[in-house]
């Protein structure tokens, strides 16, 4: 939809700039907050074009722009990542990225420290190869559901969270998404301080979907809004 970029958040914290999710539109948000050059890392939930587009935009910018030198970025993804790119460019491997892209694989259970930010990325229902992510600094936690169904690993990933940024895609249960009441019981199951509603399907309103939501959690419960800042 017009003025709706696709999933893209800039995680701020611990003194790093971490770009999670780069669906289409969502760099030229992110262009509003902060620069490629001052990014410490991207993060990338799964394969979905709505959730990967703009990375493409990204290193077209880093490699053609004129932009500043920089180190190559760290892109944490999952490992079909280097073939989705070698293939769009059409070219055997992914390592003529190598110069601009650092692709990183992730795996359920993946640590990484950036500055004073750690990010552990747990395996998560979505019928491919998908995460959900904990971030954690000076005892704030914020946990990204990305896109999947109700799973075990996504309630252990977000055990008192203070910011929980929860997919509340369809209105039906279904083996790959959320539906807002099942996002608003992960909430309170899980113990967070707040809920905060994204990735709302065409099926829904985003009122409708905070609503139900809230409703099954009884806490704080908000929906993510183009350029809305979020504390945690």
């Amino acid at each position: 939809m017009p003025d709706r970029p696709c999933s893209g958040y800039l995680l701020r914290a611990g003194g790093a700039e971490v770009w999670v999710d780069a669906g289409p539109g969502s760099l030229a948000e992110l262009l509003r907050h902060t620069t490629l050059a001052r990014l410490d890392a991207v993060w990338l939930s799964h394969l979905h074009l709505d959730h990967i587009g703009d990375l493409l935009n990204a290193y077209y910018a880093l490699a053609y722009g004129e932009l500043p030198a920089r180190t190559p970025l760290p892109v944490y993804a999952p490992a079909a990542l280097a073939v989705r790119l070698a293939g769009f460019f059409a070219q055997p491997d992914a390592v003529f990225l190598s110069d601009v892209l650092d692709l990183r694989r992730l795996h359920d259970g993946h640590e990484v420290v950036v500055e004073d930010l750690r990010l552990t990325s747990r395996a998560v229902e979505h019928g491919t190869e998908a995460y959900a992510l904990r971030a954690e600094s000076s005892s704030h936690t914020l946990v990204y559901s990305g896109d999947c169904a109700p799973c075990s690993a996504l309630d252990e990933l977000a055990v008192n969270a203070d910011l929980l940024l929860c997919e509340a895609n369809d209105p039906h249960p279904n083996a790959v998404h959320h539906t807002p009441t099942q996002a608003g019981e992960l909430a309170r199951r899980t113990g967070a301080k707040q809920l905060v509603v994204t990735h709302v399907g065409p099926l829904l309103t985003v009122e409708k979907a905070t609503s139900q939501a809230g409703k099954a959690f009884g806490g704080i419960t908000t929906a993510a809004e183009v350029g809305a800042k979020l504390s945690f």
